[in-house]
């Protein structure tokens, strides 16, 4: 039988679910890391920004990349994660971050290991999945979203706006991911603010050279 298209793809976020850690980590949250892709052509901007929790911008930066796979639902991990960790990689050095939060899906995935959860894992820290789309699962009464059997995440929506779906990433509950995302979000906008930053500067910086 022939092996289908990126299986070791599929087999390598699985592994990475066994070692997902869906317990809180940390005490004291001050500086949140939002990072974000936009794409024009062949070329993916990829924009992190740091901001504290009275929406304070602490840091920002961006850097452009050739795309290296095609977009293959389910498997956003391997388009947009060399991107994100090379430039969470110019914050190391003289920034730092206590929670990363990812346009994308953490648990809330088939594998159980989204991009945010693959992400997160690799640069082993608190990690928040925050996506448009649902991937899977089901919305319950309460928000909550069922796949499985097993509950992996929560759909946020406010009055006017279309939904977000938040999940684990790493090292942290779905209770404090829920928290977080809600009281980083100003009352007018639907996105938490470390990401909608994030994602409006990879969307400007397309354009320059």
């Amino acid at each position: 039988m022939e092996e289908r298209p990126y299986s070791w793809a599929f087999d390598l976020q699985k592994e990475i679910s066994t070692k997902i850690n869906t317990h809180d980590t940390l005490d004291k949250i001050e500086n949140i890391c939002g990072i974000d892709v936009s794409y024009k052509n062949n070329i993916a901007n990829c924009s992190a920004v740091i901001i504290n929790t009275t929406f304070d911008l602490i840091a920002s930066v961006n850097r452009k990349y050739e795309v290296q796979y095609p977009y293959i639902r389910g498997l956003l991990f391997l388009r947009e994660s060399g991107p994100l960790l090379n430039t969470l990689k110019l914050l190391k050095n003289d920034f730092d971050f206590d929670i990363l939060l990812i346009d994308g899906h953490g648990i809330l995935h088939p594998t159980k290991c989204g991009l945010a959860s693959y992400v997160g894992y690799m640069i082993d820290k608190p990690t928040i999945g925050v996506a448009k789309n649902l991937l899977c699962g089901s919305v319950r009464e309460d928000h909550f979203i069922e796949y499985g059997r097993s509950v992996l995440g929560y759909g946020i929506k406010k009055e006017g706006k279309k939904p977000i779906y938040v999940s684990v990433g790493h090292k942290i509950s779905l209770k404090k991911a829920i928290q977080i995302v809600q009281k980083i979000t100003k009352d007018e906008e639907r996105i938490p603010e470390p990401l909608r930053v994030a994602d409006i500067n990879s969307k400007n910086n397309l354009n320059f050279t």
